[in-house]
Formats: C-alpha cells, sequence, structure tokens
C-alpha cells in the first residue's frame, strides 16, 4: 500500500485552498494559479501533464475546479489526495456563499461595493484570457487544430449550438485527423519510391 505523505497532501489541499477562495471568473481563471504552484512550486508533475488534466477538467461535465482537483490529486497522491485536493477546492466556495446570501441583504447596492464588484469581473476577464492563451499554446500546434478551433470559436458564437454538441464534433473530428493522417503519409511516402 503506497504511504500517504502529509506534506503532499498539505501542499494539494493548501494550493485548491488558495485558487477556489482567491481566484475569480471560475475554474478556466484558476488554472494558471493552480499550474504555477503544482508544476513550478511542488514539481508534482510535468507542464504537459498538468496541460492535459486542465483540457480534460473543462472537457467533463461538472465544475471546473473540481474536477482539475481531481485529476491533480490523484495523480499526486492517489485518492486521498483527489479528496483532499477537492475539499480544498470547494471548501472556501462553501463558507463565502453561505456568508454571502446571509451577507447580501446588508451590503448596499451602490457606491464603492458597485465599484469593487466593477474591478473584480474587470480581473476575472483577464484570468480567463490567460488562461485561454495558456492553453491554446499548448493544444494549438498545427494547421489543423488551428482550423479547428476558429471553426468551433465561430460556431461557439455565431449559432445556438450547444457547447458540448461543439466539444464532441471537435473530438470526433480530431480521431478522423488522426485516422486518415498517417495514410496520407504513407501514401506520399509510396509515391516518392
Amino acid at each position: 500500500m503506497k504511504k500517504i505523505d502529509l506534506k503532499t497532501l498539505w501542499h494539494l489541499f493548501v494550493i485548491f485552498f488558495k485558487a477556489g477562495t482567491f481566484t475569480f471568473a471560475g475554474g478556466l481563471a484558476m488554472l494558471p494559479v493552480i499550474q504555477k504552484d503544482v508544476v513550478d512550486k511542488y514539481q508534482m508533475m510535468s507542464k504537459d501533464e498538468f496541460m492535459e488534466f486542465g483540457v480534460l477538467s473543462q472537457t467533463l461535465p461538472g465544475v471546473i475546479a473540481l474536477n482539475c482537483a481531481s485529476f491533480v490529486g490523484r495523480r499526486a497522491a492517489g485518492t486521498i489526495g483527489m479528496l483532499v485536493a477537492g475539499f480544498g477546492a470547494t471548501f472556501s466556495a462553501f463558507v463565502i456563499m453561505i456568508a454571502a446570501t446571509i451577507a447580501l441583504q446588508f451590503v448596499p447596492q451602490k457606491g464603492p461595493v458597485v465599484g469593487a464588484f466593477q474591478g473584480i469581473r474587470a480581473a476575472s476577464a483577464a484570468l480567463v484570457l490567460s488562461a485561454a492563451v495558456t492553453l491554446g499554446k499548448h493544444n494549438i500546434k498545427s494547421a489543423f487544430s488551428i482550423l479547428l478551433m476558429l471553426f468551433a470559436l465561430a460556431l461557439v458564437l455565431f449559432t445556438s449550438l450547444s457547447t458540448p454538441l461543439i466539444i464532441l464534433a471537435a473530438g470526433i473530428a480530431g480521431i478522423l485527423y488522426q485516422k486518415f493522417k498517417p495514410v496520407k503519409a504513407e501514401a506520399g511516402k509510396g509515391a516518392a519510391k
């Protein structure tokens, strides 16, 4: 049986607690914050592994932060790591939502509070954009992936197709591309001989 490393479990909890507490705009904005600690600071996994988990976290149904915590925690410390990271990712949100629900009736709906929320929304947009650029650099490496990304973006912006359907179609397109790509390369080699 694998020995439980309490230091790693503590790091997992703190990483995801910090990301869940101080990162606004949801799971996509958390990814750069989590990556900095998981990959650079504590070296729990490689950047490529983390990026794969980041992509899977967004693709699968559910909360991105919890999906990411599950993948990273399981990879770093097994099932207990998955549970600890998941608890870290959700604990602060749970407490903050209870407190916010109670406090909302006492918060003024004008003045500095509104200004603070406008600033938070602007910073959140920057964090989401940063995560999108980071994932794009990791995943968009060929002409096919650029065309597929642009096509998916156009479908999201200009049609009413559901996002899961677009993701499923992109996955199928990727499978077909990989299936027929080697055939073209081998056909070209045969013609050259």
